[in-house]
């Protein structure tokens, strides 16, 4: 493993993606158990996304979490999919640890027989109520964190949770991702936590394996701080980390 700091962004590289999972999992698991010795409960975002695999089922193993005291949150949901499409976010987080952990609260993102506009509205008071301390995040191939695309992402965002369009490259990556069959087939709209409220977690664990997220990690840790790549904020954040792969660093000048 290499380490190294990028502003105040703690960057660690691991062989192999199986490698970072694990022990970013490990450093999650202990950070959460430091906070509950401080605070009766946690809310913790979580990021849905293959790039998380690992680090979610090295998390289901974790030993010693009290999970009755944590209320799950997620950061992203798509607009348009049927209730039960495995694709949704919701969804995926279910089958990949939400129903395999004894959770005290896990508060779903979108409800179906609400409007886009009144699901924004009911997650604005479920954030207001859950102040967020941990978020489990990946980083896009264009650079984005939760749904909020270079174009759509501001770091003083009035908003904590708003609809967006998808671009291009965001969407394309669903495709890549094996989740959709074809792009098509991939929402061109969704819900998604805006950036000072992901920021505003005491601790951001950012998982990203592989080689197709290389660009955008070069990006974020040695680009410009902008929102032409939205993870790079993440360099300004007091308690963040980034778990890579050597895939994913494979473009990085810091060796």
């Amino acid at each position: 493993m290499k380490e190294f700091k990028a502003d105040k962004l703690t960057v660690k590289i691991y062989e192999t993606r199986e490698k970072m999972g694990v022990v970013a999992a490990q450093e999650a698991a202990e950070a959460i158990c430091k906070m509950l010795k401080e605070k009766e409960t946690l809310t913790i975002v979580f990021a849905a996304a293959p790039s998380q695999n690992e680090f979610l089922a090295a998390l289901v193993a974790a030993q010693n979490i009290d999970w009755q005291r944590i209320t799950a949150l997620h950061m992203d949901e798509y607009v348009g999919l049927p209730e039960n499409a495995p694709q949704g976010f919701g969804n995926f987080l279910r089958k990949a640890i939400w129903d395999k952990l004894p959770f005290g609260k896990i508060l779903y993102l979108y409800n179906d027989t609400l409007s886009p506009e009144e699901n924004c509205k009911r997650y604005e008071t479920v954030l207001a109520e859950n102040p967020i301390d941990l978020v489990f995040m990946g980083i896009g191939e264009n650079g984005h964190i939760a749904f909020n695309d270079p174009h759509v992402a501001f770091f003083d965002d009035a908003q904590a949770i708003k609809i967006v369009d998808l671009d291009l490259a965001c969407r394309q990556q669903q495709v890549n991702d094996g989740c959709f069959g074809a792009l098509e087939e991939v929402p061109t709209h969704a819900l998604t936590l805006t950036i000072p409220t992901l920021m505003s977690a005491k601790q951001i664990f950012c998982i990203v394996p592989s080689v197709r997220k290389s660009q955008a990690v070069k990006a974020a840790v040695e680009g410009k701080v902008a929102t032409t790549c939205p993870a790079s904020v993440l360099r300004t954040h007091n308690n963040a980390a980034l778990y890579i792969d050597k895939d994913a660093a494979s473009q990085l000048t810091i060796k």
